[in-house]
């Protein structure tokens, strides 16, 4: 792998996304008016929009940053475009990272004006300052990409693609704690709960909504977030590896 054919790949990637408005407005735009909604709907009781926005902060960025990673990375795969790179220099690591810079920095931009809108424009009351909410929101973003990368191998079509989202998603979304906590669940559950990395970003935004401290538990879930993601994109070497041999 080479910083300047790694780079050159985020290049493209970045260049192919500048040019379809519709998939910016569903990264940048589309949490936004949710986000505006979710406030309005609880225009009455501003302390719960201020219990779940957070956590939400988690999950939009993680969601968005999925589905599109997938649909985009499938497309290089069924049209051909994916075994023409792998024919030249470009290495299986320089396509996977460039992918994971492209939509980081695009991700980078989805969490400023999601955490700019929640905060200052809707007044999301959190305990913990911007900037660790940023990071948090980041790299839900990045896993979302990192397991988009790697769950693409395993659709022929972008319909399926699309489909991994209640099947891999919705599951997690369920069991992170957002709707009931987790000590309440069933053993199997909790285990289960346990294993999603979608559990420690949704806990790690509801540690940073209680409290400001840089505890053990939330750095736990930022080691969590991350060591998921950097697993994510090995294994997707691996499918790639597997499917040009």
């Amino acid at each position: 792998m080479t910083a300047r054919v790694t780079l050159a790949t985020a290049h493209r990637v970045l260049t192919q996304l500048r040019r379809d408005p519709r998939t910016m407005a569903l990264m940048l735009v589309v949490p936004l008016v949710l986000l505006t909604l979710l406030r309005y709907v609880y225009d009455d009781r501003p302390q719960v929009f201020d219990h779940v926005g957070g956590p939400l902060l988690a999950l939009f960025p993680f969601i968005t940053m999925f589905l599109v990673t997938s649909v985009a990375m499938l497309r290089e795969r069924t049209s051909g475009t994916l075994e023409r790179l792998l024919t030249t220099p470009l290495g299986r690591g320089d396509l996977l990272v460039g992918y994971a810079l492209a939509f980081g920095a695009v991700a980078l931009l989805q969490t400023a004006l999601a955490s700019t809108v929640a905060l200052w424009l809707l007044g999301l009351d959190l305990a913990a300052s911007p900037a660790l909410v940023v990071v948090l929101a980041l790299l839900d973003a990045l896993l979302g990409v990192a397991l988009g990368l790697f769950l693409s191998a395993f659709a022929r079509s972008e319909f399926q693609a699309v489909q991994f989202l209640p099947a891999f998603v919705l599951p997690q979304l369920l069991l992170c704690g957002l709707f009931a906590p987790r000590h309440s669940m069933a053993a199997v559950l909790r285990w289960l709960s346990d294993a999603f990395p979608l559990t420690y970003a949704v806990d790690g935004m509801q540690r940073l909504t209680a409290s400001g401290e840089v505890t053990r538990g939330l750095l736990t879930d930022l080691a969590v977030v991350g060591g998921a993601s950097l697993l994510a994109l090995v294994l997707g070497s691996w499918t790639l590896q597997r499917q040009s041999a």
